[in-house]
């Protein structure tokens, strides 16, 4: 599940829709729908984004932060570290061979190293 699935399956559940009545709704296919909150599927369009937001309703805060689990939930990432120093493949690498095997919390410190380099920037 991508995080941009995962907020989406919380919006829907909060608002007691059944997933084919979103679907109907937003005149998209149930498996479609489904697909995109378990991460089998790529990012939705910009279009679909807009439309999702627009269902729910979501004030500028919430699209904005919707919008930006949008942008970390491609489920096939692909890092090219072309050009890098040899300690980012290293480590592109060893994540790619292990990020199954972590457990969460490893995870969430993880997340939280890049979270915390990039409010640096």
């Amino acid at each position: 599940m991508t995080p941009f699935g995962a907020r989406v399956r919380v919006y829907r559940a909060a608002r007691g829709l059944t997933l084919k009545q979103m679907a109907a709704d937003l005149q998209i296919s149930p498996a479609y729908l489904s697909a995109l909150e378990h991460g089998r599927r790529g990012r939705p369009s910009r279009m679909l984004f807009l439309q999702i937001a627009a269902y729910f309703e979501l004030d500028w805060e919430a699209q904005e932060e919707l919008e930006t689990l949008l942008r970390h939930s491609n489920p096939k990432v692909t890092v090219d570290t072309a050009g890098l120093r040899p300690n980012a493949t290293e480590l592109a690498n060893r994540l790619a061979h292990r990020i199954r095997h972590l457990k969460p919390p490893a995870i969430e410190r993880l997340l939280d190293l890049l979270r915390e380099d990039a409010e640096k920037k």
